[in-house]
């Protein structure tokens, strides 16, 4: 018995060595925060783009909550939204449309650090620009977007992956990289402008985004200027230890935040009596807010069974899901199936952002090696597309010989000027 005891806990210090080393060593999860930050940035991005003609009615300086209101509101409640620096409908315009860029350059994984930032500054000044502009999906997303600018989520899938192939294959290990002249240039506009709105007043409300902003500024003033000095050495390697740990902590909250969302949705709805009683799915289902396709419905609410299973299958999904994550295949089956139902939502009830907004948080539990299978899958069938429109076009090396009556090649190399041409 003697000897079982330091064996245990030999056994024990080396997995939780293991563990630690694992955390701090690397950033977990490079393609659930990839498809996480894909999903949300799309879901705001569409949002945006769908709501562009009503965006005065929504969030505009004459809306329905009048400028008066927001500014009574915000007093009170502290939020954060640079919409009210100025009641301009310059100001406005300008807002909206960086809103929309900042979605698509997240989307596009374009300097994801940065883009991260101003991407929640987006969503942030919208929404709490007006508060009653909602279906749920945007207090979702809300959340995560506080969450991504803490995550490292440009690892995969993103123009940031792609630069940094592009220079590991075109510089010599023994050089020093090819410095980077975007980057500090929109660090500094961005310090300028913070410096600007700290001038001005305008950042005295809620002290946490104004933490998490100069944070973020000074962590990449100080990154920049230790991946100046080369690659390696205790400074960089310190970073990136604390990069890891505050990447896989934001990774755990996310995950927990989708756990206590559908925890709470499911133990609230437990205690209503329609929800016991069999028939809530039904309600909603003949209210014309909720019906975009009255005999879809119809159909759906006209069996009494379907409505009962419907009902209590969703009570029981959304209760029982924090648990299976105990069990990788039920995790995954019922992942699929709370899918599946926020589809079928998006459809039915006509909430299509609200559904994609969850199936974004959902995907953070999905399946490292279903997620790569699906990008391979997408980049053959981008590679197909890109080499079809080739053909369709007529743009390739043997369409254009054609049309000339000889290759192109061969006409180069008998031309004076071949050295000339780009």
């Amino acid at each position: 018995m003697t000897r079982l005891v330091p064996a245990a806990s030999r056994s024990l210090s080396r997995s939780v060595s293991r563990g630690i080393g694992r955390v701090t060593e690397t950033a977990l999860g490079p393609y659930q925060t990839a498809v996480v930050r894909i999903g949300f940035s799309a879901t705001w991005l569409l949002f945006l783009l769908r709501e562009f003609p009503h965006r005065q009615e929504l969030y505009g300086p004459d809306g329905p909550w009048s400028w008066d209101l927001a500014q009574q509101l915000i007093a009170d409640n502290g939020a954060f939204t640079v919409l009210m620096w100025s009641g301009s409908q310059l100001w406005f315009e300008l807002v909206y449309v960086l809103a929309v860029l900042a979605s698509l350059l997240l989307l596009l994984g374009w300097r994801t650090r940065t883009l991260s930032v101003l991407f929640m500054v987006g969503v942030l000044s919208l929404q709490n620009r007006s508060i009653f502009m909602g279906d749920g999906g945007d207090n979702v997303l809300h959340l995560m977007s506080l969450y991504l600018v803490f995550t490292r989520c440009g690892q995969v899938w993103s123009l940031d992956a792609r630069r940094a192939r592009k220079a590991r294959a075109r510089v010599d290990p023994d050089d020093d990289p090819a410095p980077d002249r975007v980057g500090p240039v929109l660090w500094g506009v961005l310090g300028v402008l913070l410096l600007g709105g700290i001038a001005a007043g305008k950042l005295d409300g809620d002290p946490l985004v104004p933490v998490i902003l100069w944070g973020m500024w000074l962590a990449q003033g100080v990154g920049w200027v230790v991946a100046r000095r080369g690659q390696g050495g205790e400074a960089r390697t310190l970073l990136d230890i604390v990069g890891n740990l505050v990447h896989n902590a934001a990774l755990f909250v996310i995950m927990a935040e989708a756990c206590l969302i559908y925890a709470t949705a499911g133990w609230y709805k437990i205690q209503g009596s329609r929800w016991q009683d069999g028939t809530a799915v039904h309600y909603p289902l003949h209210l014309d807010y909720f019906s975009p396709w009255p005999a879809l419905s119809d159909l759906m609410s006209s069996s009494g069974t379907m409505v009962l299973l419907v009902t209590y299958g969703t009570v029981a999904v959304q209760v029982a899901f924090p648990f299976t994550l105990f069990n990788r295949r039920v995790k995954n089956i019922l992942l699929a199936v709370m899918m599946t139902e926020h589809a079928v939502i998006a459809v039915v009830l006509g909430l299509p952002f609200f559904s994609l907004a969850m199936i974004a948080a959902d995907a953070v539990f999905l399946p490292t090696s279903f997620l790569r299978r699906l990008g391979d899958r997408a980049t053959r069938v981008c590679a197909r597309l890109l080499a079809r429109l080739r053909r369709n076009g007529g743009t390739g090396p043997d369409e254009r010989a054609r049309e000339t009556g000889g290759d192109p090649a061969d006409k180069a190399a008998e031309s004076p000027h071949v050295g000339f041409t780009a």
